[in-house]
């Protein structure tokens, strides 16, 4: 059952993104419009399926490398949705369902089974700490896509009245993200101190964390310190998106550390 929910879910992100993108190239909003209701057909099997699984678990469904990544592309779905209906924020729903596809196509290729929560991961601390991390990680990626699309309107058209709220909406998501990620290092902090006996231990998971958080904290001095707006600050979104997926993949696979549990699986606490 819950292998059928995934990879229903998956399935419909797949037609939700292909049929989004077909109305967006030629203009067909009626496709554009069935591609939304398939996403949002996804997002209920996906929600489901988290919620399944974490019954079945008796636990958050947030403690290792395929949890993290289901509920990190679950994120990005559901501030992709709020945008939606709170803003009407079309303009994002092509290239976001893509890095939703991302990261959802990354947790397939997961070890999918359901394991106990190892003694590390039983704090009060885990569904703060490790569910901020998600919805920083989501909020970054949308910004990446908001990012892409600002760079494609741009192109097209320099005059395109949509480029001011493109703009100020890539600020916006990377406040948000960053204001997560803070939690999440905070938190984090907490949490070794009673763990490890130490609120910083320069693990390879921390110190990309702090380097991601240093990233983003440039990009809001340049935004609201230097008044930076436009392409620039467009592409500054976009590049930043491969350190978020880097902190979040390459450092899980090219550099354990102490968030690494187990040799086959690496369970991430961050």
């Amino acid at each position: 059952m819950l292998d059928f929910l995934f990879f229903t879910g998956l399935a419909l992100y797949f037609a939700a993104m292909v049929l989004t993108l077909v109305g967006m190239v030629f203009k067909k909003e009626k496709i554009s419009s069935l591609g939304w209701y398939v996403f949002l057909a996804g997002a209920a099997l996906e929600t489901a399926y988290l919620v399944y699984r974490g019954i079945v678990a008796g636990r958050l469904p947030l403690s290792n490398q395929f949890e993290f990544a289901a509920s990190f592309s679950w994120g990005i779905a559901v501030i992709l949705i709020f945008l939606h209906y709170r803003f009407h924020l079309e303009w994002i729903e092509s290239a976001g369902m893509m890095m939703n596809f991302l990261i959802i196509s990354y947790a397939a290729l997961q070890p999918r089974e359901v394991t106990d929560l190892m003694p590390a991961l039983r704090s009060a601390w885990f569904g703060f700490h490790i569910g901020s991390a998600a919805f920083s990680y989501a909020s970054f990626m949308l910004a990446g896509a908001a990012g892409i699309r600002y760079l494609i309107a741009v192109k097209k058209d320099p005059e395109d009245e949509r480029l001011e709220q493109m703009d100020y909406f890539i600020y916006r998501l990377i406040a948000l993200g960053l204001l997560l990620l803070t939690v999440t290092i905070l938190t984090g902090a907490i949490w070794a101190e009673e763990a490890w006996s130490s609120f910083w231990t320069w693990d390879p998971k921390e110190v990309w964390a702090l380097i991601t958080w240093i990233l983003y904290a440039i990009y809001l001095h340049l935004r609201l310190g230097r008044k930076k707006t436009g392409t620039a600050m467009a592409w500054y979104a976009v590049i930043a998106v491969p350190v978020v997926l880097f902190t979040f993949i390459g450092v899980n696979t090219l550099l354990p550390g102490l968030h690494s549990y187990g040799a086959l699986v690496r369970d991430i606490l961050l």
